[in-house]
């Protein structure tokens, strides 16, 4: 395998369990202002997450590659209205997919055609994620200042399969 795609699927595990450092973070946020629904969905998010990055950390040893873990950061969130966690992960998803993208870009470059072939899911799953956070966003623009609708959104979340 080409050393720079090993080296950014290294860093990819690591920004995946950031990921999921961060939707627990917002998990925690969201517990604490009473909405266990949004909780929910989020802690959910949190260990997808984590299944995301030892898919990377299973394709590098089924690859004899070599894994190096990276120090995860605590995330710097203070969030000013319930809204904004939702703002912030739609914003984060983005961040992932460009990263996805530039792993996909230097497989390309490197006719490494496996790894290509293999973030092909990961390319998908990323339409899924912008397309959920946008429609978290979208729902609480239209429901947010309505008590009562934002109580059944939260239990609609509360209602997210593992």
């Amino acid at each position: 395998m080409d050393k720079k795609v090993r080296d950014l699927i290294n860093d990819q595990i690591t920004k995946e369990f950031y990921s999921a450092y961060l939707y627990l973070d917002i998990a925690n946020y969201y517990a604490d202002k009473g909405l266990d629904g949004f909780a929910h969905w989020y802690e959910t998010q949190a260990r997808e997450e984590q299944e995301h990055a030892m898919k990377f950390y299973a394709y590098l040893h089924d690859n004899n590659e070599k894994v190096k873990l990276g120090a995860i950061d605590a995330p710097a969130t203070s969030f000013k209205s319930i809204k904004a966690p939702l703002s912030m992960a739609l914003k984060h998803e983005q961040y992932v997919t460009d990263l996805i993208n530039k792993i996909y870009e230097a497989a390309d470059k490197a006719n490494d055609y496996r790894t290509k072939n293999f973030l092909g899911w990961f390319i998908e799953e990323q339409c899924e994620e912008e397309k959920n956070a946008q429609e978290l966003v979208d729902k609480m623009e239209l429901f947010g200042d309505d008590k009562q609708a934002l109580y059944l959104l939260d239990k609609e979340l509360g209602g997210r399969a593992e």
